[in-house]
């Protein structure tokens, strides 16, 4: 896996979740849930592709 798109997947998912948290109130009640989960769903995907380039 090539670490140089690893690094840009790992900051733009943790930006991604860091405007979620300090925007939940500004976001209408519908999209609230899909954001939070896609966001988690993300930020897991990135912490497993993290292990799995340094055990690779």
């Amino acid at each position: 896996m090539d670490n140089g798109n690893l690094v840009i997947y790992v900051i733009a998912v943790l930006c991604l979740g860091a405007v979620l948290i300090m925007s939940k109130d500004k976001l209408p009640p519908r999209y609230k849930r899909g954001m939070a989960l896609t966001a988690v769903i993300m930020i897991a995907l990135a912490f497993v592709f993290i292990i799995y380039s340094l055990l690779a």
